[in-house]
C-alpha cells in the first residue's frame, strides 16, 4: 500500500486495505460503508491524498456539493451521506473523466439510497462509477488476538499446516466482551463495554429519533436481537419477545403492533450497520428455496450483544448458553470480513444452510466460480465430533450418490473457541481455533 501523508499516527493495518487498494484501481470512485466507530475514515485516510469532513463543511456542501469535490486525488469525503447530493456529484465527476480511476474515497455510516434530494431527484445507484467496501469492527486477526496460522484463502488452495494457539477461555471471553473497536483495543473490558453501552444508546437516543423512528421500539428489538443471535426467528418471534411482561411494550403504544413495523425497523438496523443478516444457501444456484429461506442475524460486533443483555465476563462465564450465541457472534463477524477479502469471492460472502430434516450449518463461503466450504461453529472441544458428523452429512447429501449435482466441497472445518490445536481430523476436514484463523 503507497504511503498516504494523511495516514493517522497509529493507524492499525485493516484486511479492508487490499480490497481498497484493488477497487481504487478498477472504479471511479470507493465508498468505504460500515457500522459507525469500526475505522472507516481512519482507512480512507491511510488511501487519500486530501479529505473533506462533511460534518465540519456542511452547509458548504449543502449549497453545492460539488466543491467538497475537490482536492488532490484520491480525495476522501468522510460521511457523504449527511448530504445525499454528494453521491451524484462525484459519480457526475466521474462520468467526465474517461477511464477515471481512484478519484474519490467516500465513507458513510448508512445507507441512503431509498431517499430523494429535494424530494424529486433519486440517487444514481453509481453501477460500474463507485465500488462499495463494506467494513467491520476489527476482527481477531487485526487486533493481534490471531496467530494468522491458518488462512482462509490458503484452505480454498488446498494449504493447510497443523498449528497451536493460546488456549486461554478468560481470555477469549474478555475478548468477546471488548469486541473489535479500534478505541477499545487498549482498554480494559469493563471500560470497552462503555463503548458498546454507549454505540447503543445514541443509536436509540439519536439515530433512530433522526429517522423518524421510535427509539424504545429500536431498543426493545435490538434486545430481542441480541437474545435470538444467529437465529432465523420469525416478525412474530420478535414481536413476541418485544412484548413479554415488564418490557417497555406499554411504552410504545400500537407502535408493537404491526410486522410491518419490524420489517421496517429490521431494514433500517441493517441499512444502518447495526445488524448483519445471513441469507440462507442452496446449492442449485436457480433454487426458489435460495430466496425463500429466512435470514440469520447477528448484531455488528458481539460486545453490543453482551452491552444489551447487561451481561459481563462473569456473567457470560456462568451463562454458557448465552456465550456460545455470543461466540457465535464473534466468528460470524470475523468469517465476513476474511470472506469479503477473497478476489473471487461470490455475491454473498457468508450463507447458512438448513433444510427439512434438521440439517443446519452455521456457515457456507461460496466463491464466484462455484467452488465452496462449509463451516460449522462450536465454542469447545467437547462439541467437535458432533460437528464433523454434520458436515461429512451434508457432504453425503449434497455431492454423492446417483442424483447429486452439488461438486464437492473445497474444504469443511469446524471453528472452535475453548481449543488449542488446528489439525486436520478427516479428509479435507479441519479443525481450527478462531485464534489462528486469517483471511
Amino acid at each position: 500500500m503507497a504511503a498516504s501523508p494523511l495516514t493517522p499516527e497509529g493507524y492499525i493495518p485493516r484486511i479492508a486495505d487490499t480490497q481498497v487498494e484493488r477497487y481504487l484501481s478498477v472504479f471511479g470512485a470507493v465508498e468505504i460503508a460500515g457500522t459507525k466507530w469500526c475505522g472507516k475514515t481512519w482507512t480512507a485516510l491511510a488511501h487519500a491524498q486530501s479529505v473533506s469532513y462533511i460534518d465540519d463543511d456542511y452547509a458548504l456542501a449543502s449549497s453545492d456539493p460539488y466543491l467538497v469535490t475537490l482536492g488532490e486525488q484520491p480525495h476522501a469525503i468522510d460521511e457523504w451521506q449527511l448530504v445525499p447530493a454528494i453521491w451524484n456529484a462525484v459519480r457526475r465527476s466521474i462520468d467526465r473523466t474517461r477511464n477515471l480511476r481512484g478519484g474519490w474515497i467516500l465513507t458513510g455510516s448508512s445507507t441512503p439510497f431509498l431517499r430523494r434530494v429535494e424530494d424529486s431527484q433519486p440517487l444514481h445507484s453509481g453501477a460500474g462509477r463507485i465500488g462499495r467496501i463494506r467494513m467491520h469492527p476489527m476482527t481477531l486477526s487485526e487486533t493481534s488476538d490471531s496467530t494468522k496460522s491458518v488462512s482462509l484463502s490458503a484452505l480454498f488452495n488446498g494449504e493447510f499446516s497443523p498449528a497451536v494457539v493460546p488456549d486461554d477461555s478468560q481470555e477469549l471471553i474478555n475478548i468477546i466482551c471488548r469486541g473489535g473497536w479500534p478505541e477499545a483495543l487498549d482498554l480494559d473490558t469493563a471500560q470497552a463495554q462503555l463503548i458498546a453501552r454507549q454505540y447503543l444508546q445514541l443509536f436509540c437516543t439519536e439515530s433512530v429519533p433522526q429517522s423518524g423512528r421510535d427509539g424504545n421500539v429500536a431498543r426493545l428489538l435490538i434486545y430481542s436481537l441480541a437474545r435470538d443471535l444467529g437465529q432465523a426467528v420469525t416478525r412474530k418471534t420478535l414481536v413476541a419477545d418485544m412484548s413479554e411482561p415488564d418490557s417497555l411494550a406499554d411504552k410504545t403504544g400500537e407502535a408493537l403492533a404491526s410486522l410491518a413495523t419490524i420489517s421496517d425497523y429490521l431494514a433500517f438496523f441493517k441499512n444502518s450497520y447495526l445488524i448483519d443478516e445471513i441469507p440462507g444457501w442452496v446449492p442449485a444456484t436457480r433454487s426458489r428455496k435460495r430466496m425463500a429461506t429466512k435470514p440469520k442475524r447477528y448484531l455488528a460486533d458481539p460486545s453490543l450483544a453482551v452491552a444489551q443483555l447487561g451481561m459481563d465476563p462473569q456473567a457470560l462465564m456462568r451463562d454458557y448458553q448465552t456465550l456460545g450465541l455470543a461466540f457465535e457472534n464473534l466468528c460470524m463477524r470475523d468469517l465476513l470480513v476474511y470472506a469479503e477479502a477473497l478476489p473471487d469471492i461470490g455475491f454473498e460472502p457468508v450463507s447458512y444452510y438448513r433444510d427439512d430434516a434438521g440439517l443446519e450449518i452455521d456457515a457456507i463461503i461460496e466463491l464466484a466460480d462455484g467452488r465452496w466450504a462449509a463451516l460449522e461453529i462450536k465454542l469447545s472441544e467437547d462439541k467437535v465430533d458432533d460437528a464433523v458428523n454434520s458436515l461429512r452429512r451434508l457432504q453425503r447429501k449434497l455431492c454423492r450418490g446417483d442424483a447429486a449435482r452439488t461438486r464437492e466441497p473445497e474444504f469443511m472445518a469446524v471453528i472452535t473457541g475453548f481449543s488449542q490445536y488446528a489439525r486436520q481430523v478427516d479428509e479435507n476436514i479441519y479443525v481450527i481455533p478462531i485464534r489462528c484463523l486469517t483471511a
